[in-house]
């Protein structure tokens, strides 16, 4: 695969150390260890090659599949989430969880100053929050399965939203003279509708123009 091409990836991701998945695509293997999430829609996801949306690791295995090709590989630390960093832990006063009323405690998911992070302890008036991702340090296994490639700019178009939103199965896209008419059942913010068009004007070289329809039925 090259740089620009789409593809539709089925996965299963899983910490090496210990075997647990942490991110899958297949809804049948999801049933049989016990994560199926009814509100999800397990299905191939859209990738964009060299794009760079998804992990390094991934994206260079990427490039040396094509359409059916199947593989198992590691992923160490560097070319997934990064190591773990000490700086990333830090001491915030419980003050500051208060002024949103929010009481921590060990465990809890938090952000912070648009920061994801987890609550470590919660002592002496103070909050310790790691803001490493849940999986820094950690070597990762993949199955990999290219299923399909994206070609006819609809479903490329498609395929960015998905990117960017929780997948719809009633997104719809027209293309006519240089635009693309993106119809959505749920409303999404401003910044995303201006992050899926640089993203299509990046990759999509024909499309010059997109526009955003709500439809209510």
């Amino acid at each position: 695969m090259n740089d620009g091409d789409f593809v539709l990836l089925d996965f299963v991701g899983r910490i090496k150390e210990s075997g647990e998945i942490f991110d899958l695509t297949k809804e049948e293997i999801a049933k049989e260890n016990g994560l199926y999430n009814p509100n999800f829609i397990y299905k191939p996801i859209p990738v964009i090659v060299g794009s760079h949306f998804i992990i390094k690791g991934l994206e260079e295995e990427i490039k040396k599949m094509k359409v059916g090709d199947k593989k198992k590989i590691v992923v160490k630390p560097e070319n997934g989430f990064g190591e773990r960093s000490e700086k990333l832990i830090k001491l915030i006063s419980i003050a500051e969880f208060k002024k949103q009323n929010i009481d921590p405690y060990p465990g809890m998911p938090v952000t912070i100053n648009n920061l994801r992070g987890r609550v470590l302890s919660v002592s002496g008036g103070r909050v310790k929050v790691d803001f490493n991702h849940p999986l820094a340090g950690k070597e990762l296994e993949y199955e990999l399965e290219i299923k399909d490639e994206i070609k006819k700019n609809e479903d490329k178009v498609k395929a960015i939203v998905e990117l960017f939103i929780k997948p719809d199965e009633n997104i719809n896209v027209q293309i006519s003279e240089g635009c693309a008419d993106i119809k959505l059942s749920n409303s999404i913010h401003t910044d995303t509708e201006k992050e899926i068009f640089e993203a299509i004007k990046k990759w999509i070289k024909d499309i010059k123009k997109v526009r955003f329809i709500q439809e209510f039925e």
